[in-house]
């Protein structure tokens, strides 16, 4: 249950402090203010967040925290389209403007989340969320390739070529097999990069291109995964190359450390073509009847300590400028430099027959595998 003083002691004092405008010594704002719901439906990535931040919740508010994962944001769009009440989800930064637009996910009051002012304004303003009214930044990064230092190339993998050129994956299947990420927007997006386009074409040619050079070279694709791929490909060495997202590689490379890898096994890339930049948010739904209990959550997460907590164990990259200096170094090695940044593009929405014509693509590729 909540933690708190004896009743009638602790009526006095709250009564007197509330008087006198002030908060109770170890009492935040934050923590006395809302009536917390008995639950919390929470809809997150797989491997996204430490779960022992839950059991603390859990214990220290005596809310229960009914917590269900997803692999893609058009699974977490279609649960939401069909009425699943869920009261804080987390999606990308394409999918935010296109629940926003749809009005799915609702203002948040930023009153119940003091420590919104952790937040880094690198990662604040963006263009799915003018002025952060929506969604609270939670993490950021790139997509890539990551790949194995205990293969025998002459040169790492520096282009998207690594997945797409048919002699290429050809090398990397004999060497253990590639995985390509199982999300439509991602895998479209980074062959329209390897052919020379924008990663939000809707071109029906240029998409019709993306579908038949993914197609080509599907005989040499181990694994189609983007729901636990880190665990159970990268970590146990079953593939040797992969379509990656930045955290990935990096939780990869943390479980591979040895004394011959001393900074781990695995390396992300950002290919030479370009790659989509992301970034992730913490939103509340509409029909979310535990607004403010949500609002509570997300300021529980954004304490300093807690984000870096999840960021150490998952490799991603808060967006919580506070827990910078508690992360650790792998996952500040490993994120783009400025030149990097220079070459990355945001996943836009896409309009209706554009969705249309990439589901289309996706399917047949799918379909071919």
């Amino acid at each position: 249950m909540r933690k708190s003083v004896p009743l009638v002691v602790g009526v006095a004092l709250i009564m007197a402090v509330t008087l006198a405008g002030l908060v109770l010594p170890g009492v935040t704002a934050a923590q006395s203010e809302p009536e917390l719901a008995p639950e919390l439906y929470v809809y997150n990535w797989s491997d996204y967040i430490d779960p022992s931040l839950l059991d603390e919740y859990e214990e220290t508010y005596g809310v229960r925290i009914v917590y269900d994962n997803f692999a893609t944001n058009e699974e977490l769009f279609a649960r939401m389209q069909a009425g699943a009440q869920y009261d804080l989800v987390f999606p990308t930064d394409y999918m935010i403007a296109r629940m926003i637009a749809l009005e799915l996910i609702t203002p948040l009051d930023k009153d119940n989340i003091p420590n919104y002012k952790n937040i880094d304004p690198f990662n604040l303003d963006n263009w799915f969320d003018p002025g952060g009214e929506y969604c609270v930044p939670y993490n950021w990064g790139t997509t890539g390739i990551a790949y194995r230092l205990d293969l025998d190339l002459d040169e790492p993998p520096s282009s998207w070529g690594a997945l797409f050129d048919p002699e290429q994956a050809a090398m990397y299947a004999a060497m253990g097999g590639i995985n390509l990420l199982d999300d439509p927007r991602e895998l479209i997006a980074a062959g329209l990069a390897y052919l020379g386009y924008p990663i939000n074409d809707t071109d029906p040619e240029h998409l019709a291109e993306v579908r038949d050079t993914i197609i080509d070279v599907l005989p040499n694709v181990k694994y189609i995964n983007s729901s636990d791929y880190q665990d159970t490909l990268l970590i146990p060495g079953e593939v040797a190359i992969s379509h990656s997202w930045d955290g990935s590689s990096i939780k990869a490379a943390l479980a591979t450390v040895s004394d011959e890898y001393p900074e781990g096994l695995w390396r992300h890339v950002t290919p030479e073509e370009g790659a989509p930049r992301w970034q992730d948010g913490m939103c509340i739904p509409t029909s979310s009847p535990r607004k403010a209990t949500a609002e509570h959550f997300i300021n529980f997460l954004l304490e300093p300590e807690n984000a870096a907590r999840s960021a150490n164990l998952t490799g991603y990259m808060t967006a919580n400028l506070a827990a910078h200096d508690l992360l650790l170094p792998e996952i500040h090695n490993m994120m783009p430099d400025e030149e990097q940044l220079q070459r990355l593009e945001w996943l836009r929405p896409l309009d209706e027959d554009g969705m249309m014509l990439w589901d289309q693509i996706y399917t047949e590729i799918r379909a071919s595998q």
